[in-house]
């Protein structure tokens, strides 16, 4: 199928062009058409299957028929929330890539940064809003947002608001807004809390549901190595530099895990960043862009912070430490592999990590490919565990060795004397 079988708007289709933009993917192609017909959604498809379009494609289409004309009063008539700056970001940026033919204005808050200029913004007016839960909820009891005149509500990566707990805030949003809205709800994994959420708040909902997360992209080249914990950071270098890595994304459990590997990365002389939570906004924003500009070969970043890490052409996904949770790995390697593009994911099991490495193959279905040739494998047995070890003598026959000597001639002296008592009787 080709984008101009969608009937979106030619002011849209003048954007995809010069995206070069041709075939819609299959969460696409399905969810459009029911996004420009009102209809209410779930959509659930995991990372990197163009979801975001699928929703800011037709919600430009209809908004432009509302307010295309420049004297229209600009009023916040679709509201977009997600779990992450990162992602809220994103997400303002393809409603800028795919609108800019249009005079749709959108506007991204979210905390961390002062609400000045988002305050600003909102008092001037805007047609789009996306937003991260507790910045959107600080400012509506502040009077700056109105969601009376609210079109379509979506609820983008549902599961991860799920997981970060702010399942409460948005139950909170959605009764700001009103009854008669179009609702879309999109998220990679379908728990029974979402699923609760859809029966609650939507009206008649059609579902589409592509890849689903047990799947990994079928370009995506999958490895596995085994190393010690306090081997990984030199693996880590031993890779970038003998292989000649760039533009790499290191996924590490922790933010303290992805500053002290940065932190040897630098070391050994590779410029790197890293992006968490304990980061500020504007860090966060310096160091993704960096690194998008290729001005830094290496991003290192924990798993929340990542969300909105979208980058079309990214050739290698490095998991430092295993998640915990199977889902996270499809997630995680979906940031390579984009757009029909190969890429290679790498994993870094240690002996505390087996365990999450079966649970990720269990739900994949596929075996990954360990790799044994590397210079800091699992060490074959510990020596000092050897040397503690009591020989076990079972199972060896009589007569060899000193104790088994000596006992023989205890044996026969005792036999010797027997006989000789017995010759006196």
């Amino acid at each position: 199928m080709k984008f101009e079988e969608l009937n979106l708007l030619k002011n849209i289709q003048h954007a995809l062009n010069d995206e070069g933009y041709e075939n819609p993917t299959p969460i696409q192609e399905q969810a459009i058409p029911i996004i420009i017909d009102g209809s209410d959604l779930v959509g659930c498809a995991q990372t990197g299957t163009g979801k975001t379009a699928a929703f800011a494609l037709p919600l430009i289409h209809n908004l432009h028929r509302i307010v295309g004309a420049n004297t229209k009063t600009k009023r916040i008539r679709a509201l977009i929330i997600t779990p992450t700056r990162e992602l809220a970001l994103q997400i303002g940026e393809s409603f800028d890539t795919y609108g800019k033919y249009t005079n749709i204005r959108q506007l991204t808050i979210f905390g961390g940064v002062n609400q000045v200029s988002q305050t600003d913004q909102l008092r001037k007016g805007v047609d789009v809003l996306i937003a991260t839960p507790g910045r959107l909820l600080d400012l509506h009891k502040q009077g700056f947002v109105n969601l009376d005149h609210l079109h379509t509500l979506v609820l983008d990566e549902a599961d991860q608001m799920l997981d970060m707990g702010f399942i409460n805030d948005v139950k909170k949003i959605i009764k700001l807004t009103p009854d008669n809205r179009q609702t879309l709800l999109f998220s990679a994994t379908m728990p029974t809390a979402i699923r609760e959420l859809a029966d609650t708040f939507l009206t008649n909902p059609k579902y589409v549901s592509v890849a689903p997360v047990s799947s990994t992209a079928e370009k995506v080249k999958q490895q596995v190595y085994f190393v010690d914990k306090a081997d990984k950071r030199k693996l880590l270098y031993h890779l970038i530099r003998n292989q000649n890595l760039n533009n790499v994304l290191v996924f590490t459990r922790t933010k303290h895990g992805a500053d002290n590997v940065v932190k040897a990365l630098k070391k050994h002389g590779v410029e790197s960043g890293a992006i968490h939570g304990d980061k500020s906004q504007s860090s966060r924003v310096r160091v993704l862009e960096s690194f998008k500009n290729k001005e830094i070969p290496v991003l290192v970043a924990t798993d929340i912070a990542a969300r909105g890490i979208d980058i079309e052409s990214l050739p290698y996904v490095i998991n430092f430490d295993l998640p915990n949770i199977p889902e996270t790995y499809v997630h995680r390697i979906g940031r390579t592999g984009r757009a029909g593009n190969s890429g290679l994911a790498i994993s870094f099991c240690g002996k505390d990590e087996k365990t999450y490495l079966k649970d990720i193959e269990k739900l994949i279905r596929i075996p990954i490919k360990v790799i044994e040739d590397h210079p800091y494998p699992y060490p074959v047995e510990d020596a000092a565990a050897k040397a503690n070890q009591k020989p076990d003598l079972r199972n060896k026959p009589k007569g060899n060795g000193a104790g088994n000597a000596k006992k023989d001639n205890n044996s026969r002296k005792s036999e010797a004397s027997k006989k000789n008592k017995r010759r006196w009787y």
